[in-house]
């Protein structure tokens, strides 16, 4: 007979293969056919609302939005089956410069060569087009959510939103329009908001320049003879918009003088490092000067005929320079503050494309990155340059084109921060929020603290026009929301195109007539909003306009760099108009870097795109890498990651497809036995089992995925394989089908397998659902994730259960080890089966081994006795005495008897039953099973 016909063997035609790149997307259709989606949000339960911070419309999608997305998607799935209703409405932000930009750059054209409106209409179908890609891209990593009915900010009720929430601050008095310095970048020809400036190293000339001090200021220091102020700057192109020298009141101030050359005045607590950069000695001091004596007293501009006012600021420092700081109001924002002090022009002569205006003195009409060398030869020949050099140091870019910034005053839209107490606001609402990671809440902190007021208006065309309406006459601002009725109505239908395409009387309510003087007459606003208000407002226009959502949300989950941008404008925009965050936690992830640690660039060749993943190995290893990493810190990636985590994932789906397997015959309704009814080692699976669910519950809760997947993991490679599968596969496939002891194994697998399919669903989703619909017991539901985190229904054994179990594997620990050095060292046994195992157990273990058949179970080995006194090991077999357990001593021979060719268990009466070559268990169970009519196949 070919016995192997006999023994319970899993099903060898489960279909469950692994073949993720082909097999998800059929799990993609069945949850469409479904509904799953909208299944979930039908269900009762307490809200839980994650906010979708939109990914911009622009190009594939990235491993940095995939980790995101994925993120989002493993919190909404473990929520809901935490039992709450956990919708989620994905959104785009779709409008902005690099849209603008591409656009352009497909049509040939430059900026202002088309109409508005016609450009705005390519940049529309350009985000459309992204969208559909993006949102086919996010489906495909499984991710479950209102697809069909996404948030667009360029849809027109979103449009008119963000024109609605912006009149609510023009009326409340915090917005104010001001010709001030700004970000300016010269490529994009717009202004930027601090967010849209990153830093990177720049060469700079590095000079020292001298002002002549005028005659007011020689007599006010007493000096009958010609003298200079030092300064130093990194921006000559800025000293023709020179106006001041800043000095700091508290500073002691030296006049010096080097042999053969004029006075120089600078700050005594610089003296030392200027000489050390200048490669000079130290010079002759002639004069302390008290700056306050400065004040309101002139220097000469180095190269025009005009006076630079002295005048006195904190914001001076010791750390660079001389401690005489160049003012030019119309290029700083401390000048600029300076200037409105005392009384100074707010003076740029810079064009929009970073050129001198051409009525400029000397470099009319010049690129002010080209005018610096111009600019230090005339100071060269005026005597006036005391030392150039260049130096890398960090400077600000634009976060779009990547090109240098400039500071620049123009006339812009601002929010102020502090006409109405917003930043004081902010900084209240910041402490009411949860951080995770904690150090969340410092970092927003710091940057809400020093920023400056929030510079609303961009020069560009797609975007949602600032909408305001000035008084031709008076200049005076229409600042009531009553102005706005008729457009906002008219951007809910339309979107905002209109605003471009029709006059100011045709868009403000009729008769309307100037609060100041009455005037008839009125231009409308032709900047558009900064993109970061557009995203800042989504609270308004889909937390508050959804049924299924609700303001605020429980979570904003966005990169570390959001901090200072759509975490804080979102913050700006909800404190402003409503008096609080518009999010009760806020979670950061950090980038992905490659497997050193590295940015992903072109230029290093280590870019990996989630595409690629997906078709080589699928998503389902994608989103186990999102699970399996810290994400609060920087992720790594990289062939050898995604290796290792390829192994992990078979380790867990072989073992969800083992356990379906075995318990091919086994019916709950029918099988199950109860707690009381287990023997001890189920008992202690289940009990690592609760262990695991209320580890991994809970690590879901905390939103510590990686703990969930190695709880999940070990759980599948220790207690599974190596300890329950391994011992029990002798009783699931020899036993009898309706074995005690076989039915209390397949018990035991049973809560497993119910259990790991849950927990793994929000992780592993494609994965988990192949082996819920392969169950060959009744499912619950149509789809796993339609159900409910496990619960552990078994009684808590205790500590003295846990303790004692631990003194067990540790035992059998060290006889495993015995068994192991057999094998490898003596060449005595194959497998363990082949094996006896004689124990001498020392008096305060002999409580542990009061069953040398159960030993024999619980080791593997065929025979396992127990002795006072272990005979001499005859050649080839081996004496192990254990360390960990003085006086354990353990003799591996090989088992008496010959081998059933059923079980592989060595036994002495092989070849003595009544079917010859099987033991007295195996002929038992055959006879039985030929009484049953069971055995199908006879030789």
């Amino acid at each position: 007979m070919e016995w192997k016909k006999t023994l319970n063997l899993p099903q060898t035609d489960f279909p469950m293969k692994g073949k993720l790149p082909q097999r998800e997307p059929e799990f993609l259709r069945f949850w469409e056919s479904l509904k799953l989606y909208q299944k979930l949000n039908q269900r009762e339960g307490p809200l839980f609302v994650l906010h979708d911070g939109p990914p911009y419309a622009n190009g594939r999608i990235h491993m940095g939005t995939a980790l995101n997305k994925v993120l989002k998607d493993i919190i909404l799935k473990s929520r809901r089956m935490m039992g709450f209703r956990a919708p989620y409405v994905p959104g785009w932000d779709c409008h902005g410069l690099p849209i603008e930009l591409n656009v352009e750059r497909e049509l040939g054209v430059r900026r202002g060569e088309l109409p508005k409106n016609e450009i705005r209409q390519h940049c529309r179908a350009y985000a459309e087009r992204f969208i559909h890609i993006q949102r086919e891209e996010f489906r495909r990593l499984g991710v479950l959510g209102d697809w069909e009915n996404p948030y667009l900010t360029m849809s027109p009720d979103y449009e008119a939103t963000i024109a609605r929430e912006f009149v609510r601050f023009l009326s409340s008095g915090q917005v104010y329009r001001r010709k001030k310095p700004v970000f300016w970048c010269t490529h994009c020809v717009t202004a930027l908001a601090e967010a849209e400036v990153e830093y990177y190293d720049h060469r700079s000339p590095s000079v020292y320049v001298k002002f002549p001090l005028a005659k007011d200021a020689l007599e006010a220091l007493g000096l009958s003879e010609p003298a200079a102020v030092l300064i130093w700057t990194t921006t000559p192109w800025t000293l023709p918009a020179n106006l001041a020298v800043a000095l700091h009141p508290e500073f002691d101030y030296v006049l010096v003088r080097w042999p053969g050359e004029e006075p120089l005045l600078l700050a005594e607590g610089r003296l030392s490092a200027l000489c050390a950069e200048l490669s000079r000695d130290l010079p002759e001091i002639l004069l302390r000067v008290d700056p306050r004596k400065l004040e309101g007293r002139h220097a000469q501009h180095p190269f025009y005929e005009r006076e630079s006012l002295f005048i006195l600021a904190d914001y001076v420092t010791l750390e660079a320079g001389t401690g005489c700081v160049h003012i030019a109001p119309g290029h700083g924002e401390e000048d600029y503050e300076s200037g409105l002090r005392y009384g100074l022009e707010v003076y740029s002569p810079v064009d929009d494309t970073g050129h001198f205006l051409p009525d400029l003195p000397l470099f009319g009409g010049l690129k002010i990155w080209k005018a610096n060398p111009r600019i230090l030869d005339l100071l060269r020949k005026k005597g006036r340059l005391l030392f150039a050099e260049e130096i890398t140091h960090s400077y600000p870019h634009c976060w779009r084109c990547k090109k240098p910034v400039i500071f620049r005053a123009t006339e812009q839209w601002f929010i102020s921060m502090e006409a109405k107490g917003l930043r004081e606001k902010a900084l209240r609402a910041i402490e009411e929020v949860r951080w995770i990671p904690r150090w969340g809440r410092e970092r927003i902190r710091g940057m809400v603290e020093k920023r400056p007021d929030w510079c609303l208006s961009r020069q560009r065309a797609w975007g949602v026009p600032l909408t305001v309406f000035t008084c031709t006459s008076c200049g005076e601002i229409l600042r009531e929301e009553k102005y706005y009725a008729k457009v906002l109505s008219l951007f809910e239908k339309e979107g905002t195109d209109p605003w471009f395409e029709r006059s100011a009387a045709e868009l403000l309510p009729e008769g309307t007539r100037c609060p100041a003087c009455g005037g008839t007459d009125f231009r409308k606003e032709e900047d558009i909003l900064d993109v970061w208000f557009d995203s800042g407002v989504s609270f308004a226009a889909v937390l508050e306009r959804r049924p299924e959502l609700s303001f605020p949300a429980d979570l904003y989950l966005e990169g570390s760099d959001q901090h200072r941008g759509w975490f804080q404008s979102s913050l700006l925009c909800a404190v402003g108009t409503r008096g609080k965050a518009p999010y009760k936690a806020v979670l950061t992830h950090g980038f992905v870097v490659d497997g050193q640690g590295r940015k992903m660039s072109k230029s290093l060749g280590n870019v990996i795109h989630p595409q690629d993943i997906i078709e080589r190995y699928g998503a389902e290893i994608l989103r186990l890498w999102v699970a399996s990493e810290d994400y609060r810190e920087d992720i790594r990636l990289s062939e050898e990651i995604l290796r290792r985590l390829v192994e992990a994932y078979r380790k867990i789906r072989n073992t969800g497809r083992y356990l379906l397997g075995v318990l091919y015959d086994f019916d709950p309704e029918r099988h199950l036995l109860s707690w009381e009814e287990l023997p001890e080692f189920e008992r202690y699976l289940l009990f690592r089992l609760g262990e695991v669910i209320r580890r991994v519950r809970r690590a879901y809760e905390e939103y510590e995925f990686h703990i969930a997947v190695q709880e999940i993991h070990r759980f599948c490679v220790v207690e599974l394989s190596a300890l329950s599968i391994d011992i029990n596969r002798d009783r699931l496939y020899c036993e009898h089908p309706d074995s005690p002891r076989r039915r209390a194994a397949q018990t035991a697998l049973y809560h497993a397998l119910e259990a790991l399919v849950r927990l793994a669903a929000p992780i592993l989703s494609f994965t988990a659902e192949d082996l819920y619909q392969h169950f060959p017991f009744p499912r619950k539901t149509e789809s796993v994730h339609l159900l409910s985190f496990p619960e552990v229904t078994w009684p808590d054994p205790g500590p003295e259960f846990a303790q004692r179990w631990e003194k067990l594997l540790s035992l059998r620990g060290e006889i495993t080890r015995a068994l192991e050095i057999a094998r490898k060292d003596k060449d005595l046994i194959g497998n363990s089966l082949e094996a006896q195992v004689l124990a001498r157990v020392p008096g305060d273990l002999q409580e542990f081994f009061t069953d040398p058949s159960w030993w024999a179970y619980f080791t593997i080995v065929s025979d396992f006795r127990l002795a006072d006194q272990l005979p001499d090991p005859e050649e080839g077999e081996v004496l192990y005495r254990s360390e960990e357990f003085p006086g354990l001593e353990i003799l591996v021979c090989r088992a008496p008897g010959a081998k059933c060719e059923r079980c592989w268990q060595w036994r002495e009466e092989v070849g003595r039953q009544e079917i010859p070559g099987l033991c007295g268990r195996c002929a038992e169970v055959v006879r039985r099973l030929r009484e049953e009519g069971r055995l199908k196949e006879e030789a």
